[in-house]
């Protein structure tokens, strides 16, 4: 059972503890026809059956955004003093500027196209003083050498109003590689782009291209897979986060329990039982089928209880076998954990109140455990290289620091430090080293301030993306956990906020990019189209993969983009009847954890709740592929 946290820190809270979900979600489904939705397991010829009418409002049941978007922020107040980049103590100061608001316009407006046509939707407007020009170079960042980690207590806590968002954390899959060979095999992918591996590898083709995907000679899908929700009692949210998929096997978290399907039939291949409900899921998959999940140490009791996430297990993907399972203990207790992460052959466990730990991928031996100390380990990120955000000082006056890490031994090889009132950092690429911020206290998106850092982690440019100008979702309280986002080709790829589109009565939206070297807007432009809305799911190469919903006569489609010609094609089109259209907009894909590759959609939900009727079916994950599989 959970442990009282330690002195002067707030109570524990985050995932593991039982929130209210936030009240419908993004872009609600129309009522579908009465009717059941497929079979328990197998899904039966003819694919799904017709929906039931989802719970107005219910869990899980997207909804439109009301207008200015949720939770809509203030300006930040002025602020005075150094921003950003500033050097650290110890290091000569720049000529003091004059006093200003927080911030100058990152990049001028763009030059109006000829013939009076203003700049398109998602490029810069003017705007009022925001801190430094962006297309200055930041002083130095001061760097600190090899050392073992020193981890220790304590982790901020989610705020109340946003604890219900914190529950969300996605569980996807990208590629680690262990050995430094390029296996595609077991390619996967998730909703955060350019982290993962070396199919998502932006700098090695710039010119785009590149990619492993192919074009089949018919993009239309089938259905391959419908797993049903295990039956949940009254007011009770139960969570099963966490999937992975290979070229063999896909596989969901269940309740207290890992499934293995076979991605192109969908009929079971094992199953894994674990001590409690999942909290987090890898990203990541090793070349050799290994993946890594943390959950709660023992099953709820009949009121539901949450247990503490003490237990780390990785397993065999191809066979569905533990390889180890392990807790990391801190003061005489077991350390709790929200988030997991691979590199090369490291496990790296954070997110709760008392640090990090890490294990070897086969062995399970614990390459470094929480410490008692000055700073904290909040999370890691992983895939090509490992990531630590590190928080420092008392509650309530801490400083935050982004490390890029040894994997092997925890070392460091050097430390960005983040100004004083920035409490958070959102880590959307590992290699080159991207990460977010909220300028204010909650954004929509989660991250307003991207800082893109070199190869020694030097700044190099700090972008801004306006709140409620653009479209991506980095979870509130979790270091790895951004969507609807992607690096690569040396730029950041994020898609604009829906706006109204060229024909009546519908809406658009489009993928922009932005240069990680200069902070400007490239000038690329992924249109969705009219009554379509588009985002990035990850790189492939230097192609872009992007997931763009259905219109009324199409169903939604997974496509590539090429990074020089912006060339798109499609790879895969799910069936465009009303049941299938139904049964995916109560995924809510943006915000699920949304799998490509090898030709398959995979779409899975991390939380689950009880059906607003006996009629009403609910579902874990949902799979598409080609037809003739």
């Amino acid at each position: 059972m959970s442990q009282p946290p330690p002195p002067n820190q707030p109570p524990q809270g985050g995932f593991g503890a039982p929130q209210d979900p936030p009240p419908g979600g993004f872009g609600a489904p129309q009522d579908p026809p009465p009717g059941g939705f497929g079979a328990p397991q197998d899904p039966p010829p003819g694919g799904f059956g017709a929906p039931q009418d989802p719970p107005p409002g219910g869990f899980g049941a997207p909804q439109s955004p009301p207008p200015g978007g949720f939770g809509a922020p203030t300006p930040p107040p002025p602020v005075q003093g150094p921003g950003y980049g500033y050097p650290q103590a110890g290091q000569p100061a720049p000529p003091t500027p004059p006093q200003q608001p927080y911030g100058y316009p990152q990049t001028p407006p763009p030059t109006p196209p000829a013939g009076g046509q203003q700049p398109g939707y998602g490029y810069p407007q003017q705007q009022p003083p925001y801190g430094y020009p962006q297309q200055q170079p930041y002083p130095p960042v001061p760097q600190v050498g090899g050392g073992g980690r020193k981890s220790n207590s304590s982790v901020v806590i989610v705020v109340a109003a946003v604890a219900a968002v914190a529950l969300i954390i996605g569980g996807g899959v990208w590629y680690a590689n262990s050995s430094g060979k390029d296996d595609s095999k077991n390619n996967s992918s998730s909703t955060t782009g350019g982290t993962g591996g070396n199919d998502d590898k932006g700098e090695d083709t710039p010119g785009g291209g590149g990619g492993k995907e192919k074009a089949p000679a018919d993009p239309s899908a089938g259905v391959l897979l419908q797993v049903p929700a295990p039956e949940i009692k009254d007011d009770q949210i139960d969570s099963v986060v966490g999937s992975w998929l290979t070229d063999s096997v896909y596989a969901k978290s269940g309740l207290n329990e890992i499934v293995g399907y076979d991605p192109d039939t969908g009929s079971k291949k094992w199953t894994l039982p674990l001590s409690g409900q999942t909290c987090a899921g890898s990203r990541e998959v090793t070349e050799d089928g290994i993946a890594a999940v943390v959950s709660e140490e023992a099953e709820r009791n009949s009121k539901g209880d949450h247990e503490d996430c003490t237990q780390v297990t990785a397993f065999d993907l191809n066979t569905g076998k533990q390889l180890w399972s392990k807790s990391a203990e801190s003061s005489g207790r077991k350390v709790a954990f929200e988030e997991v992460t691979i590199s090369g052959t490291t496990v790296a466990v954070g997110g709760g109140y008392d640090g990090g730990a890490a294990f070897e991928v086969k062995s399970g031996e614990v390459l470094w455990q929480p410490k008692v100390d000055t700073c904290t380990d909040v999370g890691y990120a992983g895939g090509e290289q490992l990531v630590a955000v590190r928080k420092c000082g008392d509650y309530g006056s801490e400083t935050y620091e982004v490390q890029l890490l040894d994997p092997a031994s925890g070392s460091v090889k050097w430390t960005y430090k983040l100004p004083k009132g920035i409490d958070n950092a959102k880590v959307i690429s590992t290699k080159p080293v991207v990460f977010g911020v909220d300028s204010a206290d909650i954004t929509v998106t989660g991250a307003t301030d991207v800082f893109s850092l070199d190869d020694n982690g030097k700044l190099r440019i700090k972008i801004t993306l306006e709140d409620g100008k653009y479209a991506h979702d980095c979870g509130v309280g979790e270091v790895y956990a951004c969507k609807a986002i992607a690096v690569g080709n040396d730029k950041l790829y994020v898609p604009t906020k829906q706006h109204d589109g060229t024909a009546e009565y519908t809406q658009t939206n489009e993928i922009v990019s932005f240069s990680l070297a200069t902070g400007k807007t490239t000038g690329d432009r992924i249109d969705a189209g009219d009554g379509n809305e588009i985002f990035p799911i990850r790189m492939d190469g230097g192609n872009i993969l992007a997931y763009r919903d259905g219109s009324v006569d199409k169903g939604p489609q997974v496509i590539s983009v090429d990074g020089t010609s912006l060339k798109q094609t499609t790879l895969l089109e799910t069936p465009a009847s009303d049941s299938v259209l139904s049964a995916i907009s109560s995924m809510v894909p943006k915000s699920s954890e949304l799998l490509f590759t090898s030709g398959r959609l995979f779409m899975g939900k991390d939380l689950i709740a009880k059906p607003y009727s006996a009629d009403d079916k609910e579902y874990t994950a949902l799979g598409f592929g080609p037809s003739n599989s």
